[in-house]
């Protein structure tokens, strides 16, 4: 039924549904990623989500457009960009300053391998066709696909060596202290091949299929198997930080440890199957082992020997055994003969592996941290004491101690039972007392873990105001299972704790810690009402100056008053036990003088805030076991409404009216007055049949001036009977005085599972159970809420429990706007998760997901928290351009000279080098020789060439020149064409012989390989192919003149067009110009 006068002013136009804050790790964290110099942490997930990490409470969330998992995450280190992988194989460059993608690229195959040249914006990108590949991240934007690129086939031609041209590429690392010259890569296979870039030659293969092994590690196995087959490579790493070993995992739970050293005898023997270039670790004797799926490593700051260090193992036990990781000391000989395992330690786990960093310390070179992830959604730290604790452990098999790192709003542990989200604006002395609580607390943001601090701790937070005058306009209050609460800053998206409000120490209250089922705050008086689900209901004073107050502890009709200390936080002051049903629903009354308690049977009790008494308690209802759903109680200006069966005569000194609306799950509506009096003999029963959910009050709305005459001749008649003049009584005038006086004109909107039903408040109060409006819904709603932009325009959300989220105006109840919560937080729904959500009128909404808690924000106009500028900034500007201006500096310096210490320990335990006061290699040299380096192909095709010289010609046109006045142009002088075309000849000569100078230069055996792609060995097709090469070139040689011919019959056709276009300008007048 659709009432014809109803009409709601929310448009689409309004709204723009955004996250405003996202805090906690979701469910599907699967991978993570480090900045180790802007200590920001990343976590993909597998539904295309990027969790950003820093200190202070700074959290920032990335929505990729597809739901997609990410198989790669890497930060462009000091840069300010974030590079992911879908599973898809989609490239993207997330721009963390804007929280934006800045570039993206599909890729055409499979991508098996991708890592970044550390302090970089290149980019190795290994795919399942053996191809390896280079990208670069431009500073503007833009992600460059570099023309450098190498195949298996050609490495096969270079290094001499025979294998399979379609080898997949399962891992691509750039060497260490080279300059980014060098790449290992690593084929599926086992082959393991060390390119220098510089050089364009190989320098090191290995993964020899038959190998004799010089020395084994391994204490498990009686049975040293000597024959290394082929078989596939699933992790590697670094194990140097020089880059002369490598560690390889293998799929049968294997680890090997391979050499890379390039003196002038393992040059000579690089193609050799040798004994002196490999060892092999396991971890279990057994013959069915996990493979190894991930390997870290670390070195050990206080050795001299570069290669020693901590392994860091996920797999590699045996198939059955408990999960853990598995941290390894190892030591080399002083000869790098043979490896030794010096200690081992597990670190247990308490879900399941999803991956795992390594976090060097910025303070001191203490080392790293370890940060596991694991499902769902945990992060375990070991510090950095407890692994080099490790050590000391010789050959003692140990199990470290783990902690689970931090959240900023904790929702599972504890776990939260009750949110709100309060305004205070207006509530200066609210905000004053909250903030000397938190002085006086000190309660941090971040909070201390036990052997350390908690190593991210990047990001910049914006200062808009100066702390002294400083107000909290939001806050966040949760109650938790354990009995506390805890209050947040809100007023931007960044939350600070304020205050933890725990059990009370000094007055033993029995129930004190069970559930919270219910807060609010009274920001008049500044006092927050706790209720649990024992029914116990506190009342704290958030005012901190006071020295000595008093408890009052009323159960039942009993009331006990104790002196208790103030300890510089809330104080409680009250404590109610009247009925043992859960508290579900509070609401402060004449600026906080009463309280009313709603308990789940249904009975409401009147509190007074002053005097700390039980005003009345109402009777149980005739159906306790339909719990209350909502209470509302509002105070209306006495105008002679009245029910139908109270007929007596009304107090006129009396001209305030309290009523209390309480709504049933049974859809049962019961009105009681102030002096605990039901207005109506018995409940009306809205609707049969049907689950409540809400009940809201609407101000305002147009509907009361659409039945304005309406109105005001049901007035009239009424002051007439009771014999008051007419002129006494103005509907306009009557509204506009106060909220009190208008409140009859509202309406009342009861939301059921199944139904929206709208009602004129007075025609209800009166016992007219005929609604204005009803909405059928087509799902199951679950939870409702009001909003407004303005005084005029109301909306209504609905939370269904399919996930949907619907918006519509109001008091029309058309449908605004259609979404869901999958589509904005790529979250499902679930069960009992609207009891914790809660929203503001200005369009907030707060709920929580499992660990995940964020603020949506529904108006396009609501600037609180929208306005970019107020988010934290996830990239430090300032911190980059001061690293970046030392590293200039280091490049500058003649002699290597100590570098400031706070920047050298951000590139120590990284770098895994040793202390010293200087950068590492690749620091003082930079990587801008490689923009040269991987501007060509280094195994270039023959038709490139022919292809690139086959261009279009450049079409000219006479539209594109713009003329403002007559000018005169002239033909260009004989000299410059033959300028041009000496400049043209010159760079066509030094690309043919590769060089900038013109003297030919000797060819190295391996370019001649490189280039010509034969085996040294073919002498007579080698030169076969010279000639062919030389016919090439004279055949390109006479295109080139004959392009330079065309190219000046062109100039010259041009020049004769422009002569014209200038005779056609001279003959226009100045008014056709």
């Amino acid at each position: 039924m659709v009432h014809k006068n109803l009409k709601g002013c929310l448009t689409p136009e309004d709204l723009d549904i955004q996250i405003a804050v996202h805090y906690g790790i979701p469910s599907t964290a699967s991978v993570l990623a480090f900045d180790p110099i802007q200590r920001v942490l990343a976590i993909g997930t597998l539904d295309g989500k990027i969790k950003v990490i820093g200190g202070d409470n700074i959290e920032g969330l990335l929505i990729s457009p597809k739901q997609l998992p990410f198989k790669y995450l890497e930060f462009l280190s000091n840069k300010g960009f974030l590079v992911s992988i879908s599973n898809n194989n989609d490239i993207q460059v997330w721009n963390l300053e804007n929280r934006s993608i800045a570039s993206s690229l599909q890729w055409g195959s499979n991508i098996t391998s991708f890592s970044v040249i550390y302090g970089s914006l290149f980019m190795y990108v290994g795919d399942e066709n053996g191809l390896m590949s280079v990208l670069k991240q431009e500073e503007d934007g833009e992600l460059l696909v570099l023309p450098y690129h190498i195949s298996a086939k050609s490495l096969s031609e270079a290094s001499g060596s025979s294998f399979p041209d379609h080898q997949t590429i399962v891992g691509v690392l750039h060497q260490p202290c080279s300059s980014g010259n060098r790449v290992l890569i690593a084929y599926e296979s086992g082959l393991i091949i060390l390119w220098d870039i510089f050089e364009a030659q190989v320098v090191v293969v290995r993964g020899d299929k038959v190998l004799e092994l010089k020395n084994e590690v391994d204490e498990f196995s009686s049975h040293p198997e000597h024959d290394f087959e082929e078989k596939e490579i699933t992790a590697l790493c670094w194990a140097s930080s020089s880059g002369t070993v490598v560690a390889v995992g293998y799929i049968d739970g294997d680890i090997m440890f391979w050499k890379t050293l390039t003196t002038e005898s393992s040059k000579k023997q690089k193609n050799a199957a040798s004994n002196n270039n490999v060892v092999r670790l396991q971890l279990s004797s057994a013959e069915r082992k996990l493979p190894v799926i991930v390997l870290h490593w670390s070195a050990n700051i206080k050795s001299q020997n570069d290669s020693d260090g901590q392994l860091f193992v996920y797999g590699g036990d045996e198939i059955g055994s408990e999960e853990v990781l598995t941290v390894l000391s190892l030591e080399w000989s002083p000869g790098m003969e043979t490896l030794r395992c010096v200690g081992r330690a597990e670190v247990t786990l308490i879900g399941s592996f999803a991956d795992m960093s390594l976090l060097p310390s910025a303070i001191n070179n203490h080392g790293v941290d370890l940060l596991v992830l694991t499902s769902p959604g945990h992060l375990q730290l070991v510090s950095h004491k407890n692994l080099s604790a490790l050590a000391s452990e010789h050959e003692k098999r140990i199990t470290l101690s783990s902690l689970e790192c931090p959240l900023a709003i904790p929702t599972l542990s504890p776990v939260l039972t009750a949110a709100k989200l309060i305004s205070l604006v207006g509530s200066e002395n609210t905000s004053k007392f909250l903030l000397e609580i938190a002085t006086n607390m000190k309660v941090n943001s971040t909070q201390k873990l036990t052997g350390g601090n908690w190593p991210v701790s990047g990001g910049i937070v914006y200062q808009f105001t100066s702390p002294e005058g400083y107000v909290i306009e939001k806050i966040y209050m949760a109650g938790y299972m354990d009995g506390s609460v805890r209050i947040w800053d809100a007023t931007s998206s960044v939350l600070s704790i304020l205050c933890i409000i725990g059990a009370m120490k000094d007055v033993e209250v029995s129930d004190s810690t069970s559930p919270i089922s219910e807060l609010n705050l009274c920001s008049s008086t500044s006092r927050l009402a706790v209720g649990n689900q024992l029914g116990l209901i506190c009342v704290y004073n958030l005012n901190s100056s006071l020295k000595e107050t008093d408890h009052h502890v009323i159960i039942g009709v009993k009331q006990e008053v104790h002196k208790q200390p103030q300890g510089g936080g809330p104080t409680c002051i009250a404590s109610f036990r009247l009925l043992d049903s859960p508290v579900h629903a509070f609401q402060y009354m004449d600026h906080g003088a009463k309280l009313a308690v709603a308990h789940k049977c249904g009975r409401v009790a009147v509190l007074d805030m002053n005097s700390f008494s039980v005003l009345f308690l109402t009777e149980p209802l005739p159906n306790p076991s339909s719990p209350v759903i909502s209470m509302i109680w509002k105070s209306f200006v006495y105008n002679g409404v009245k029910s139908p069966k109270d007929v007596g005569p009304k107090n006129l000194a009396k001209n305030v009216e309290e009523l209390i609306f309480v709504y049933t799950k049974d859809t049962k509506l019961y009105v009681f007055d102030g002096d605990n009096h039901m207005i109506n003999s018995k409940p009306m029963q809205l609707k049969k049949d049907a689950i409540a959910i809400s009940m809201h009050i609407i101000g305002n709305t147009s509907i009361a001036e659409m039945e304005e005459q309406k109105e005001s001749t049901q007035l009239t008649k009424d002051v007439a009977a009771r014999n008051e003049p007419t002129s006494e009584i103005n509907p306009q005038k009557t509204r506009h005085n106060n909220s009190g006086q208008n409140a009859m004109d509202s309406l009342i909107l009861f939301c059921c599972k199944d139904a929206l039903r709208l009602y004129r408040l007075k025609s209800l109060v009166q016992g007219n159970e005929k609604p204005l409006l009803k909405v059928k819904l087509e799902k199951n709603c679950c939870w409702t809420s009001t909003f407004k932009k303005d005084e005029t325009t109301y909306g209504l959300v609905l939370l269904y429990e399919s996930g949907v989220l619907e918006i519509r105006s109001l008091p029309d109840l058309e449908l605004v706007k259609v979404t869901s919560l999958m589509s904005i937080l790529r979250w499902s729904y679930k069960a009992n998760m609207q009891r914790t959500m809660c929203s503001t009128e200005n369009g907030q909404i707060a709920m929580i997901n499992g660990s995940e808690m964020a603020f949506l924000s529904l108006l396009k106009s609501d600037d609180d928290l929208r306005v970019m500028e107020s988010f934290p900034s996830l990239h430090d500007k300032v911190l980059a351009a001061a690293v970046e201006a030392v590293i200039s500096s280091s490049h500058n310096q003649k002699k290597k000279q100590g570098i400031p210490g706070a920047f050298v320990n951000i590139f120590k335990g990284f770098r895994g080098g040793k202390t010293n006061s200087n950068f590492p290699e690749d620091f003082k040299q930079g990587f801008n020789h490689l923009d040269k380096l991987f501007s060509k192909n280094p195994f270039p095709d023959p038709h490139e060439n022919d292809n690139n010289n086959n261009q279009e010609d450049v079409e000219l046109d006479i539209d594109d020149i713009e003329i403002d006045e007559p000018v005169s142009v002239s033909m260009p002088p004989p000299s410059h064409t033959i300028q041009k075309e000496e400049t043209r000849k010159r760079t066509d000569r030094e690309m043919l012989l590769d060089g900038d100078t013109d003297e030919p230069r000797l060819r190295t055996r391996e370019e001649i390989i490189a280039k010509y792609r034969k085996n040294a060995g073919e002498a007579s097709s080698v030169a076969v192919q010279t000639r062919n090469k030389l016919l090439e070139r004279q055949e390109k040689l006479e295109k080139i003149s004959k392009r330079t011919h065309d190219l000046s019959n062109e100039a010259e056709e041009f020049a004769s067009l422009a002569n014209e276009l200038v005779k056609a300008m001279e003959r226009r007048k100045w008014w056709q110009i």
